[in-house]
């Protein structure tokens, strides 16, 4: 064997991205560049790492086996670094947070200040769905997730960082132009958009109808909040929507937040991590600097939540 701890990084990156175009995006070099190097990695094993179906990407079981060890590999190496600056005085080492898939427009603020502070600090943040988020915290593949619901059946602390707001939304030209809150009976007669099984938006949305005896009209089941609300501004239905993804949408009159007795729907955005988890000098560092700072963030980036 002879492989580079280069060509271990192309590999993984590859991996994650499940594409050697948005790999050599990544890593900044050509396709070509990270087809040579793929190539050069497969060649010192008789078992295939990828294969290629159709014009998609696929890792084999076997890719998958190597690439823990090789995220392993690197990661270590990368410590090596980090006990060196940690021993000089400076904070450093990677902090790890899954994120679901609207907490994006939530985490970058709870993080904008710690990484100036510590430039030293590698940030690797995975915006996903909320089973993928719990997962990889099972897994303790994180240092921390982003929710707004808390896992049933895992063993987690929680710090709350601000108050998550779920309203009904439309677009303009639905025909909702009553400023008097309308009663449940509104959802006799619209179309709904949920989110996926599995989703904290849909849990709420579903405890909600739960609560008011409501059998809900669902005409599109999406795996994105986006998607979603591209899908309400199109005029495909309507849906429940965190009030944090449609600040714009609302400020450009692209969408209409229908008043409805009940709502808004609250919440919390949470930071979560397993009980008795070891944290590392970073994650520990970042959960002391949230907690002193949370208020803070939430005053400078999100108080015009209170508007509504």
């Amino acid at each position: 064997m002879n492989f580079t701890l280069h060509q271990l990084k192309i590999f993984t990156v590859v991996v994650e991205k499940e594409s050697i175009t948005k790999a050599s995006e990544e890593l900044n070099m050509t396709q070509p560049a990270v087809s040579i190097q793929l190539k050069n990695l497969q060649d010192q094993f008789d078992v295939p790492l990828t294969e290629v179906i159709g014009r998609k990407l696929y890792v084999t079981d076997f890719g998958r086996e190597l690439y823990q060890i090789a995220d392993k590999i690197l990661e270590d190496v990368s410590g090596i670094t980090y006990r060196t600056q940690n021993f000089r005085g400076i904070l450093s080492g990677r902090l790890k947070i899954s994120v679901v898939s609207t907490g994006k427009y939530v985490m970058p603020y709870y993080l904008k200040h710690f990484i100036k502070d510590n430039p030293e600090v590698d940030i690797r943040m995975d915006v996903t769905n909320r089973t993928k988020v719990i997962e990889s915290l099972e897994n303790n593949e994180v240092d921390f997730s982003l929710v707004s619901v808390l896992p049933e059946n895992l063993s987690v602390e929680h710090e709350i960082l601000m108050p998550n707001k779920l309203f009904l939304a439309a677009s303009p030209d639905a025909g909702f132009h009553s400023k008097k809150p309308f009663t449940k009976s509104v959802f006799d007669k619209i179309p709904l958009i949920f989110r996926e099984e599995g989703s904290g938006t849909r849990y709420k949305m579903q405890q909600y109808f739960k609560n008011v005896h409501v059998v809900p009209k669902v005409k599109l089941e999406l795996t994105s909040s986006e998607a979603v609300k591209q899908a309400v501004m199109a005029g495909l239905g309507c849906s429940v929507l965190s009030l944090l993804s449609m600040k714009s949408e609302l400020k450009e009159k692209e969408l209409q937040i229908i008043p409805v007795k009940g709502f808004p729907i609250h919440s919390n955005w949470m930071l979560i991590w397993l009980k008795k988890k070891k944290f590392s000098l970073v994650a520990k560092a970042y959960l002391d600097y949230i907690r002193k700072n949370k208020s803070a963030i939430y005053t400078e980036h999100f108080k015009w939540t209170e508007k509504y």
